[in-house]
């Protein structure tokens, strides 16, 4: 007997012991009090509606006593559009497309690979399980009561920008994942606002048909066990996971999960609380948000303005009527959190339970997350949908078979969003995810960025024929070959700032320096003091200092512009291709600099191809690799 049956049959004589359960004590998360318990008034804050920052309003609800029927358990009557139940055929006890061909295809990597348009999402490259047909294009199952509303607000908008949520809402009907690795600023509010529909309409789906098994199990005889239709949900109550880089971000997707839940038919408990943690302190300016435009890149002030915490998790319950924030993990229906969050409590608590039965996750801002710490991301998703180590007081006889065989990443939908694509989002993307409903990957070809005319730009190629070499044999080229060409020239061996995309590579390369006689250089690294910063860009402007060492997570999260440099030395192609075009303008901060006064090196491999397709274009990217 292996592990896993072990562990779960071990659970199962766990929910044995507890008699008397029908309803799925996730609803019901509260003990019962006396019902002649005084009414008691709670003050909560109403949902402005789709504000860009949400201002708190309080209004006062009247609440029976937590034993009285909660509003979770209200009769919801709305009705789904006509055709089959895109939810149920999915998520429901037996879905079609959940087989051990399907299964093993997915455990093989074994994809059926093609390409098609997709309305304004645009190319996409759609992937299935081997042996298995792909998922018709079918409507998008939006209950009524959220998507009435929803057309109104789309209605004012461009009609780019509508077609766009349209196609986007149709793709995730399918409930196959989903990557968009190019999103632009401008659609980053559009996209998010029809993602926080998709969950909210999931979320909702599946609370009306717990509740409606609930008043039909309570109506059947006591000593009668649950029918098999009645399977009808998870381990545990959490079903959405959205995870996101900082609190500001956390913030604009409860503004866009708020504008499909309006006052006054939804009341949201512990708004102020929310705004007031996850917003600006109180006599904080946002610097980012009140300066002028053009004064900073907007892809840095969209990034940072806000509160930036990169430690936070919260709760957030939904019944017919409210949204609960802060709510408990066991008894909530969304997780927004940071992978660094996350991780802490997972490690703190020394469980992961409220993840096991995530159906939905989301993970946003993926290039901000690369810039964090990455293992947090691979901590988290690996802890995903996994067998409890505790049965959280659950109704076996309500979960889902193929929960109980283990089977819930197959079926979980995936939607990653990022600015720019890596190999490690790339990675995520081809090995994490197992949805045997399959995926889509929306395709970008990238046009070659702008630099200032006249710069002699150097695209040095070093061989390569194993990715698990590439580290070394870039440092040894760089060593052996490019650098003392630099040193020996009298222009190149000052005034030169070296640029270099991986911590790892950055930290061996100062250390290498150190080793240099004779070399003077500066650090400009993301762990530098704003007083080591000043030092190091005053020692390289008045030339104290021959070269400077840049890490790019330290451009991503200062963005400082550089004066004195006249020679640049790319380690690597930038992640941002937009960080090229800002260090390369950067010598002509100081006067009388001519273009034919800069240099710039690229050291690149075939295993920078993400990279050098965002810098040179798709085309000339793909005849590089080519002539290397």
């Amino acid at each position: 007997m292996d592990d896993t049956t072990t562990r779960l049959l071990t659970l199962l004589n766990v929910s044995a012991t507890k008699a008397g359960k029908r309803k799925w004590t996730a609803v019901d998360e509260f003990p019962s009090e006396k019902l002649n318990k005084r009414k008691k008034t709670a003050r909560f804050a109403t949902a402005t509606e789709n504000p860009d920052v949400p201002k708190a309003a309080e209004t006062t609800v009247e609440m029976e006593g937590e034993d009285t029927v909660p509003l979770e358990d209200d009769g919801d009557e709305e009705t789904a559009p006509s055709g089959p139940d895109v939810y149920e055929s999915h998520f429901g006890r037996t879905p079609a497309l959940l087989s051990e061909t399907s299964r093993a295809a997915v455990d093989r990597h074994a994809w059926t690979t093609s390409r098609k348009m997709c309305g304004k999402l645009g190319s996409v490259v759609e992937l299935v399980p081997e042996g298995c047909q792909p998922i018709a294009k079918s409507d998008t199952a939006i209950l009524e009561r959220l998507i009435t509303p929803f057309k109104k607000r789309q209605a004012k908008l461009h009609r780019d920008q509508a077609e766009l949520q349209n196609d986007l809402l149709s793709a995730l009907s399918t409930n196959g994942d989903i990557y968009l690795p190019s999103t632009a600023w401008e659609h980053k509010k559009t996209l998010r606002e029809v993602i926080a529909l998709h969950a909210i309409n999931h979320v909702t789906k599946k609370r009306r048909r717990v509740l409606k098994n609930n008043e039909r199990l309570t109506k059947a005889d006591d000593n009668v066990s649950s029918p098999e239709d009645a399977q009808d949900q998870g381990f545990t109550r959490p079903s959405v996971l959205i995870l996101l880089p900082f609190r500001s971000s956390a913030l604009d997707w409860f503004t866009a999960m708020t504008s499909h839940t309006p006052a006054p038919a939804f009341q949201v408990e512990n708004q102020s609380r929310f705004l007031a943690e996850y917003g600006l302190a109180p006599g904080m300016v946002d610097k980012l948000a009140t300066a002028e435009p053009g004064t900073y890149p907007r892809d840095h002030v969209e990034t940072f303005k806000g509160n930036v915490d990169d430690n936070f998790r919260v709760g957030v319950k939904l019944t017919r009527k409210s949204v609960k924030m802060f709510a408990d993990f066991y008894g909530c229906d969304i997780i927004m959190a940071s992978p660094l969050g996350l991780r802490r409590s997972i490690e703190k608590e020394k469980s992961a339970d409220y993840l096991s039965s995530i159906e939905v996750l989301v993970v946003d801002q993926l290039e901000a997350l690369t810039m964090q710490n990455w293992e947090h991301v691979k901590f988290v998703l690996s802890h995903m949908n996994k067998l409890p180590k505790d049965s959280h007081n659950a109704d076996f006889s309500r979960i889902k078979p193929w929960y109980l065989d283990g089977h819930a990443e197959y079926l979980r939908q995936s939607i990653l969003l990022s600015a720019i694509e890596t190999p490690e989002t790339r990675a995520l993307f081809n090995s994490s995810l197992k949805n045997v409903a399959g995926k889509l990957r929306v395709e970008k070809r990238w046009p070659p960025v702008q630099v200032p005319e006249g710069i002699d730009q150097n695209l040095t190629h070093f061989d390569c024929s194993n990715p698990k070499d590439e580290a070394d044999k870039r440092f040894n080229y760089f060593t052996t070959q490019l650098l003392p060409l630099v040193l020996k020239s009298a222009v190149q061996s000052s005034n030169t700032a070296v640029f270099i995309p991986s911590s790892f590579d950055f930290i061996r390369v100062q250390n290498y320096f150190k080793k240099q006689s004779g070399v003077s250089f500066a650090v400009l690294s993301e762990y530098s003091s704003n007083q080591e910063i000043s030092r190091a860009r005053q020692a390289f402007f008045t030339g104290k200092k021959a070269f400077i060492l840049i890490s790019e997570r330290f451009h991503f999260y200062k963005r400082y512009k550089i004066r004195g440099i006249r020679n640049l030395i790319f380690y690597g192609p930038p992640d941002h291709p937009q960080f090229y075009t800002e260090l390369l303008s950067c010598p002509f901060l100081d006067d009388g600099v001519e273009a034919s006064d800069v240099t710039c090196r690229v050291l690149y491999s075939k295993y920078d191809w993400f990279r050098l397709e965002r810098i040179a274009g798709t085309e000339a990217a793909v005849e590089l690799i080519k002539a290397a």
